[in-house]
């Protein structure tokens, strides 16, 4: 690349962690059950893959049938980390759910040491203990204003625990597979997934407003397509390195369009904590980093 062109991929990347970090500003607009919201967001978004993925179905032979299941279940905790995440935003503001979610990297580093075995050093635990001074700042902090707050607190917890079960369950498949093919097969199961769970609890399908439809159209554009897309072409020039620790700016990102958008005011402990838990984040990745044993981490 020439040198006046190497700023394009980080322009990219910047606009797609802006992208990412519309979700939760859309979800707060949509006026619908957490569990339709995240339908549509995964239904247009394969709707809109399925033309571009018609080249790569001949990928599909080289699944086999353990990463089937394996597949599967990346797509069944996929819909659950949504579920889970929009309704946390009912209870809880932005900027707590958001930095709480993007504790993903610290749940895998705990589930590649309990079930990998992978090995534990002195600065991954540091920044585990970092990260989790935060949860307890932001948490302790959003319990004094309301029990409602700290209990979307625990669903932002539980969702990012989710979405860490995604990736490792995922992370197979995706050395074999082009990211279209494992993106589109995981979204679909994620889709039919979160449909059945709305049959199930019967929400209605089709009984929203003009704006609920536009935010559920412009969740699978914005967030999903636009920024995963810009995020995963920044990486043929731009280190996995950058693109995992460009996550610590979707929380920044969320928090700065819900005070203009939303006017959510920044509470004391958020911030707080919210420093605690990015510096622990960032300390994992900068170790990881070093290692040369950093993966690209999904963002919201």
């Amino acid at each position: 690349m020439k040198s006046s062109s190497l700023w394009k991929p980080y322009f990219a990347l910047f606009v797609g962690v802006i992208s990412v970090s519309t979700s939760a500003i859309l979800v707060k607009w949509a006026h619908a059950p957490a569990s339709v919201i995240a339908f549509y967001r995964l239904f247009f978004t394969v709707l809109f893959m399925t033309p571009l993925f018609v080249k790569y179905v001949s990928e599909l032979k080289m699944i086999s049938k353990r990463e089937w299941i394996f597949s599967i279940i990346s797509g069944v905790l996929l819909a659950f980390h949504f579920i889970l995440w929009f309704e946390s935003l009912n209870y809880t503001s932005v900027t707590s759910s958001v930095v709480l979610v993007t504790l993903q990297p610290l749940f895998a580093f705990i589930g590649g040491y309990v079930f990998f075995k992978e090995r534990l050093t002195a600065g991954s635990f540091l920044s585990a203990l970092l990260a989790i001074v935060g949860s307890i700042i932001i948490s302790w902090g959003d319990f004094r204003i309301s029990g409602k707050a700290l209990f979307g607190d625990i669903l932002a917890l539980l969702a990012c625990a989710m979405v860490t079960g995604y990736w490792l369950f995922g992370q197979e498949l995706r050395k074999r597979l082009s990211l279209m093919t494992y993106t589109y097969i995981v979204y679909g199961i994620s889709s039919l997934t979160l449909f059945l769970y709305v049959l199930a609890f019967q929400f209605p399908l089709f009984s929203y407003r003009k704006i609920d439809w536009i935010c559920f159209i412009l969740l699978a554009i914005v967030p999903t397509l636009l920024g995963h897309s810009l995020m995963n072409w920044s990486v043929k020039w731009v280190s996995a390195a950058t693109i995992s620790m460009s996550i610590l700016f979707e929380p920044v990102g969320a928090t700065i369009l819900a005070y203009f958008l939303l006017g959510e005011i920044i509470q004391p402990s958020q911030l707080m904590g919210g420093i605690f838990i990015l510096t622990g984040i960032g300390t994992y990745l900068w170790g990881e980093n070093r290692k040369g044993s950093l993966p690209i981490q999904e963002s919201s």
